[in-house]
């Protein structure tokens, strides 16, 4: 277990650093078959996903990646299930953090781990 902790902290922290400065490079991390729901609104396939990511409103986004709660479970076929929550700061807003909660279904293939399913949603209290 503590090689899939190891394995989950690591994937998220790439995956936050890359979507707060470059979010096209997500795109290789997406599986053909990768769906995306985001606060309700479904992608389904990379480009479509990275459409829907790319179109946010937010024109900056800065993940709090020393105060994420990861939570990782096996899952069938060594894949894993990777549930995250934190914060981040849009648009340069320090003032106003928003929580959020993120799961993932990673898989393994060929020792590379690639997303099958991406679950995004704000907390809003």
């Amino acid at each position: 277990m503590d090689e899939l902790n190891q394995v989950a902290t690591a994937f998220v922290k790439y995956y936050y650093e890359k979507f707060d400065t470059n979010r096209s490079d997500l795109l290789s991390l997406y599986q053909p078959d990768a769906m995306l729901t985001f606060s309700g609104d479904r992608a389904q396939g990379p480009e479509a996903i990275m459409k829907k990511l790319n179109s946010l409103s937010f024109r900056k986004i800065a993940h709090d990646i020393a105060g994420l709660n990861i939570q990782v479970q096996p899952t069938f076929n060594n894949g894993m299930l990777v549930v995250v929550s934190g914060q981040l700061i849009a648009d340069d807003d320090s003032d106003h953090p928003l929580m959020f909660s993120q799961v993932f279904t990673l898989n393994n293939a060929n020792g590379q781990w690639f997303i099958l399913n991406d679950v995004f949603n704000l907390s809003f209290v």
